[in-house]
């Protein structure tokens, strides 16, 4: 392990700005956090009930009616407060900051003399409390309370809903453990282990690290725990579960023992961020390497092009490797968010940049997708292939939304997208206090100190749709020695660093990520500018992913693009690319208020002389046609139509 882990920039300190990001962080305080209180609270008509507001109200006393919808509905809340949190922090809000404090005081009234904290259980079932581990999801809500109150606290200094949440993990920490007078157990939904490490961090108090270390470590050690536990509870919340296997909820063995990444796949990625942080805190190195292989299997056999994971509909899990179906893909946008999270801890403690490049492809694709750019609309689901009448009619894809919703009944996707949205400069540039981390390019400011002197990083760029990068260090009160390390991506053959108007070094280590160290004497004003070659590209996947066998997908730097119905007709399917004829990018002023795509040249297959039959003998006719892309993440935002990543290529070569 490093003798220091580098450490993202203050929440405070920091904000991305840039014409790419500007669509979707722009909208965070004025649409996104708006809306989505407004959705909790039950005030937009014609869209799913959510009930959120009214379970706490309704266990304060405050209001009439049971409990409503999914037994994690308190998350909501949970995320949306540490999303307005971390608004606050870029956006001061004095009226947004009060309905936090509205929200603290009914938590306090909701929450009971012990700590305990859960609307399901108060309302419905106060004398089952913990004993449903497997599905109750009593700690995964503890968890993203947690989380929100450490963002609230890091932003305002407002100690109230901390000491809310430090009530609730005391007693989670005076029940489960192997300690006489304790429960043996663990989540079957991972979550509140990598919220007790970030209480740990701004409390200090190592017994919420050692009780997430306890969970982790914990799991699979009885790989029937969850099951036994369960049939004190007596009944299924989710009988349509109750045939899954032990690696559903990633207990079938120990995390040491655990070859592959199975089961459903934000759990598993939740699992992998708390197993990172504890690795570093624990100075445990075989859960270290337990994360090395367990990230492997993901990003060399069980991701889409898209930073997706989870490929089954059914259990929102893993399946196999190299199973990566496109029309049936589930690549739930939460999943994509817990990968980006578990890369930022491992980049964060190792400083490969392998990690950055798995966090930018989902940040900058699916993460990205899930959300509309208007910020009311939302994919649970993130496919890579649409047919609209099929997702209507086939009851296999039932899980595949041909458009963004305004809500879901199971609504964890949104307020995740958002808290997501409004800490992205958590991933942007991080600190050992003597090397600066650039490792997304993503323009802004951030506040950072070099060798312990305070200094501004400015940021800017036209990335991702160009390859040049222009940063300023200003601010800088003292000449200071430094090292600032910049993220080569795998996806570039060659980049070239200069500082002050002189070339500094170039690398042509061909697709190879890593980081460029550049080591000297910064001083106020000094510049670096960097160009990396960004080409658009046509990407294959290995032959044994059967779903993309004789297709091509279309790249540029890390953005994957897509085809859509309103570019290039329908039956996408009978598209083929000619991949010798290249490709070219041009701007669209008439896209989506201006937009690069990718054009290609290609061939459709000619359906005018097919009369009404199904069949016939081989007998194909085709007809040129130019091809357009725009990128995955903004299909979906003219209108409904299909959509497709991979398409037929018209000439595979055999390699001499």
């Amino acid at each position: 392990m490093l003798k220091r882990r580098f450490e993202p920039v203050k929440i405070q300190k920091a904000r991305v700005q840039d014409p790419f990001w500007d669509r979707y962080t722009g909208r965070v305080p004025e649409r996104i956090i708006p809306y989505q209180w407004d959705m909790m609270n039950d005030r937009v008509s014609g869209m799913e009930e959510s009930g959120c507001i009214h379970n706490f109200r309704a266990a304060a006393g405050e209001e009439d009616g049971g409990f409503k919808g999914m037994p994690f509905q308190d998350s909501d809340l949970a995320k949306w407060i540490e999303a307005a949190a971390f608004s606050l922090a870029t956006k001061p809000d004095q009226q947004l900051e009060g309905i936090i404090d509205e929200m603290a005081d009914l938590l306090e009234k909701v929450q009971d003399e012990e700590g305990y904290l859960d609307t399901r259980f108060i309302l419905m079932e106060p004398e089952k409390r913990w004993t449903n581990l497997l599905e109750g999801h009593e700690l995964y809500v503890s968890g993203h309370l947690i989380e929100a109150a450490v963002a609230y606290y890091l932003v305002t200094g407002k100690e109230k809903l901390l000491s809310i949440v430090k009530k609730n993990a005391d007693l989670i920490c005076r029940t489960f453990g192997k300690e006489e007078g304790k429960r043996p157990g663990y989540p079957g939904h991972e979550e509140i282990e990598l919220a007790l490490v970030k209480l740990y961090e701004v409390t200090g108090e190592e017994k919420y690290l050692d009780q997430a270390y306890y969970f982790i470590t914990e799991r699979g050690q009885d790989p029937h725990l969850l099951e036994k536990l369960h049939n004190e509870y007596g009944e299924y919340i989710f009988p349509e579960f109750s045939g899954f296997d032990l690696s559903y909820n990633q207990c079938q063995a120990p995390v040491y023992n655990q070859e592959t990444v199975e089961g459903h796949a934000v759990r598993a990625v939740y699992m992998l961020t708390a197993m990172a942080d504890l690795a570093w805190y624990k100075d445990d190195a075989r859960l270290l390497e337990s994360c090395e292989k367990l990230y492997r299997n993901i990003v060399k056999k069980r991701m889409y092009i898209t930073g997706g994971i989870g490929s089954a509909g059914k259990g929102e899990r893993f399946t196999t490797d190299y199973d990566l179906p496109n029309e049936s893909a589930y690549a739930e946008s939460c999943a994509s968010i817990g990968l980006a999270m578990f890369c930022r801890r491992m980049l964060q403690i190792t400083g490969r940049a392998g990690y950055a490049d798995t966090m930018e492809t989902a940040l900058y694709n699916t993460v990205a997708a899930g959300i509309s750019l208007s910020g009311d609309r939302f994919f649970y689901v993130n496919p890579l292939e649409v047919w609209p009448d099929a997702c209507r009619k086939n009851t296999d894809l039932d899980h595949v939304k041909e458009e963004r919703q305004g809500w879901f009944a199971c609504a964890c996707c949104p307020p995740n997208i958002a808290r997501t949205l409004a800490s992205l400069h958590q991933y942007a540039w991080f600190s050992d206090g003597y090397r600066l981390i650039v490792a997304l390019y993503a323009g802004g400011e951030c506040e950072l100190n070099l060798s312990g002197r305070p200094a501004v990083l400015e940021v800017k760029t036209d990335y991702p749709f160009s390859g040049k990068v222009h940063i300023k260090l200003k601010d800088l009160q003292q000449d200071t020695d430094a090292a600032i390390l910049l993220r080569k991506p795998g996806w570039t053959k060659r980049m070239q660093i200069s500082v002050n108007g002189s070339l500094f070094c170039k690398n042509e280590n061909a697709y190879k990520p890593e980081f460029l160290e550049v080591q000297r004497t910064w001083r106020h004003g000094d510049v670096i500018d960097i160009e990396m070659e960004m080409e658009p590209c046509f990407m294959q996947a290995n032959p044994r992913v059967r779903a993309d066998c004789g297709k091509v997908a279309l790249m540029k730097g890390p953005v994957v693009y897509c085809l859509e119905e309103a570019d290039n007709g329908y039956d996408l399917s009978a598209i083929s690319i000619d991949t010798e004829k290249g490709i070219f990018e041009k701007y669209r002023e008439d896209i989506l208020g201006g937009m690069y795509t990718l054009e290609c040249e290609g061939y459709r297959l000619s359906d005018d002389d097919w009369d009404d039959e199904l069949y016939r003998t081989f007998m194909e006719k085709t007809e040129p046609v130019s091809v357009t892309a725009i990128p995955y993440c903004f299909w979906n935002n003219r209108g409904c139509g299909e959509m497709s990543v991979w398409i037929r290529s018209d000439s595979v070569k055999t390699p001499n």
